[in-house]
């Protein structure tokens, strides 16, 4: 068994923008997707607003020196992302079609592989 990353990603104003009856529907699909995979769901945590990350980035003296922010500005952003154990791609492929945010206009998933230490 392999393990993958899905990472989700999307717009933190259509996010911050839903009525509470959308977050409803957004968290039951997440509940479905976990009930649905089971064991092959071995981590999952949604992210705070990208405002609150921080960024590590050398400075000219090669120290690295703490930012606020994200590392790139962009439309959409991580918003959360699970790590799950598959038998391969298409497995993982089947366990991210679940998500909610693979349909959202404003939201997408990538899937890629952990490598896993020698």
């Amino acid at each position: 068994m392999a393990k993958y990353l899905l990472l989700i990603y999307g717009n933190e104003q259509s996010w911050e923008a839903m009525s509470g009856q959308q977050r409803n529907e957004l968290q039951a699909g997440h509940a479905a997707l976990v009930a649905a995979a089971g064991a092959a769901i071995l981590a999952t945590h949604e992210l705070l607003p990208s405002a609150t990350a921080t960024t590590l980035r050398a400075s000219v003296t090669g120290k690295p020196t703490p930012t606020d922010g994200p590392f790139l500005e962009t439309k959409e952003v991580l918003g959360g992302y699970y790590v799950v154990e598959a038998a391969d791609l298409d497995a993982a492929i089947a366990i991210a079609q679940r998500l909610p945010e693979v349909s959202a206009e404003h939201g997408g998933v990538e899937i890629r592989p952990i490598r896993e230490a020698n």
